[in-house]
C-alpha cells in the first residue's frame, strides 16, 4: 500500500512522520538536529530518499543537511554560503553602503528532474543553486541585483525569499515570493526576473499599487494549471490566471483575509485552502477557533472546515511554509502550528486530527507520497 512521509521543521529540531495510505496511524521519528531552527525540509520529487534540510542558528550559523535514505541518517554537505559560523561573522553580498547580508536559508526547492540540483531562497532576499547535491553553491544574482531591489524592505520576519515554485511543464519558468517585495517570475531558470505584482494593493505603503514593495506571504500552484497561481498576501487572498500578469482578489466571504498559508488540492485545481488569522498584530485564529477555510471554486466562496479542530481557547499561528498536500487518491492536507501540533485531513479537509502534538513551534511542513 502506498504511504506518506511528512517532514516537519520546528524551532528546536526536525521530525519525520510516516503512515501507510490509510493515514490513521503515524510513526514519529526525531528530533533530528535538536535545538536548532529547522526552517525547511523538502524531498526530491525524483528520488524520495533524497531530502534536504536548512539548519540555522544565530550562534553556529547556517548549515545544509542532506539525507540519502529518507531521513534515517543525515550528513552536512560541504556547503559554503556567506556566513562564517566559527567566527560568528556575517558576510556581505557586496560592498555597497547598505550591503545585503546573508542570514539564513528560508526555503529549499529541489529540481523536478535532478536530485542533485536544488534552489535555496535566503535572507536577505537572494537565490542560490547547487548542481552537486549541496557540495557547492552559486548565487543566481539576477534576483538580488534587480533594479527594483532598492525599494524592497524587510517584513516583520525579515526580507526572505520564502517561496520558490517551478513550472512542471517548463522547468525554465520559476516563480518566487519575497516579503516585503512581492512576487517575481523567471523564464530562464532563475537567471533573470520580472516583478509580477499588477493588481496587488497594499494600503500601508507609499504607493499602494507600486510595482514592488508588497508583503506576499505565500503563493501556490497546481501542476496541471501552472499559469494559475494563488496568493496569500499580508492582507487579501488573490489569484492570477496568466502567470502573474494580473492578480484578482478572491477573499470573498473569509472572516479575515490576513494569513500566511495557502495551498491547492492535489486533484482539484480550483480547490484551495487557507487559514485566516485575526490580524497582523494578533497572530492567532479569530475568536480562538482554529478553522481551515476551503474554496472549491478557486476563491470568493469559502467554507469553514472545523471538524476535529479546537474551536475555543486556541491561540496558535500557522506560518507560511507550514501547509502542504499529498497526492494520494483521497487528497491529504497537512498543517503545523506554533503550538507544536501537526494536523492532517485524509479527506480533502472534511475532517482533521492532530497526528502529533507538543512539538516545538512548527516552521514548515512538507509531505512526500511514497509508493
Amino acid at each position: 500500500m502506498s504511504g506518506v512521509r511528512v517532514l516537519v521543521g520546528t524551532r528546536k529540531g526536525a521530525f519525520i512522520l510516516e503512515a501507510d495510505g490509510k493515514r490513521d496511524k503515524w510513526d514519529v521519528k526525531g528530533p533530528f538536529f535538536a535545538g536548532f531552527n529547522m526552517y525547511h525540509l523538502k524531498g526530491s520529487p525524483v528520488d524520495p530518499n533524497r531530502i534536504y534540510a536548512s539548519q540555522c542558528s544565530d550562534w553556529f550559523g547556517q548549515l545544509m543537511q542532506r539525507s540519502d535514505d529518507g531521513g534515517k541518517t543525515w550528513e552536512p554537505v560541504d556547503n559554503k554560503f556567506l556566513y562564517d559560523g566559527p567566527t560568528g561573522k556575517h558576510l556581505w553580498y557586496d560592498g555597497t553602503p547598505h550591503p545585503w547580508e546573508f542570514k539564513r536559508v528560508w526555503h529549499v526547492e529541489p529540481s523536478l528532474s535532478d536530485p542533485d540540483t536544488v534552489y535555496a531562497g535566503v535572507e536577505d532576499a537572494a537565490l542560490f543553486k547547487t548542481t552537486d547535491g549541496g557540495k557547492s553553491w552559486v548565487e543566481l544574482a539576477g534576483l538580488r541585483t534587480h533594479p527594483t531591489g532598492e525599494k524592497w524592505c524587510p517584513g516583520a520576519g525579515g526580507m526572505g525569499l520564502h517561496t520558490i515554485l517551478i513550472d512542471p511543464t517548463n522547468h525554465n519558468r520559476m516563480y518566487g515570493a519575497i516579503s516585503a517585495a512581492g512576487a517575481f517570475r523567471s523564464e530562464d531558470a532563475g537567471v533573470s526576473w520580472k516583478p509580477i505584482n499588477n493588481g496587488l494593493s497594499s494600503l500601508h505603503i507609499p504607493n499602494p499599487t507600486a510595482e514592488v514593495g508588497h508583503c506576499v506571504h505565500r503563493i501556490a500552484m497546481h501542476p496541471s494549471k501552472p499559469n494559475t497561481l494563488f496568493m496569500q498576501k499580508h492582507w487579501d487572498v488573490l489569484r492570477t490566471d496568466d502567470a502573474g500578469e494580473k492578480w484578482t482578489e478572491v477573499s470573498g466571504n473569509l472572516p479575515t483575509d490576513f494569513g500566511f498559508v495557502i495551498d491547492v488540492h492535489a486533484h482539484e485545481p480550483e480547490t484551495i485552502f487557507t487559514v485566516p488569522i485575526k490580524s497582523d498584530s494578533e497572530h492567532f485564529p479569530l475568536d480562538g477557533a482554529l478553522r481551515v477555510y476551503r474554496s472549491k471554486s478557486g476563491g470568493n466562496e469559502w467554507e469553514a472546515m472545523t471538524k476535529g479542530l479546537p474551536q475555543e481557547n486556541c491561540y496558535v499561528n500557522v506560518l507560511r511554509d507550514a501547509m502542504c498536500v499529498d497526492s494520494l487518491e483521497d487528497c491529504g492536507v497537512y498543517f503545523g502550528t506554533t503550538g507544536g501540533q501537526v494536523y492532517a485531513s485524509a479527506d480533502g479537509g472534511e475532517s482533521w486530527k492532530a497526528i502529533v502534538h507538543d512539538l516545538p513551534a512548527v516552521l514548515s511542513v512538507e509531505v512526500q507520497s511514497l509508493k
